[in-house]
């Protein structure tokens, strides 16, 4: 069983977002099922650098953060839907304002990132 080597610090809302929605591909998860892609082929497929493994992990955090549900189709072979919930909705303002900010200030962005991975 996972033991936390780091005890969980949750004393503000940027602590709580942050334990949230840590991980490489949750926000863009997210985005991907409320642009109504739904089935985790097609989040493999927008989302093609992750690997089944990683994606399906972050997939199950975030249904135990409360922010999407599964839903499994008893027909063979077995269908899976994912869907936000009206919780995981409320995030996506947020994710669009952080999208659009990367988006005026990508240059810059990408620079840094560039220069940093040079070093």
């Amino acid at each position: 069983m996972y033991e936390r080597k780091i005890p969980l610090n949750l004393n503000c809302g940027l602590d709580l977002i942050g334990e949230v929605l840590y991980g490489k591909w949750k926000i863009r998860l997210l985005w991907f099922i409320n642009e109504g892609h739904k089935r985790p082929s097609e989040l493999q497929r927008k989302i093609p650098d992750a690997s089944r493994r990683v994606l399906n992990i972050q997939l199950k955090e975030l249904e135990e953060h409360e922010l999407i549900t599964k839903i499994i189709y008893p027909v063979v072979p077995p269908k899976v839907e994912y869907s936000l919930t009206d919780f995981g909705k409320s995030l996506i303002p947020v994710i669009s304002a952080l999208g659009n900010w990367g988006d005026e200030n990508e240059e810059r962005l990408r620079n840094v990132i560039l220069k940093r991975s040079e070093n």
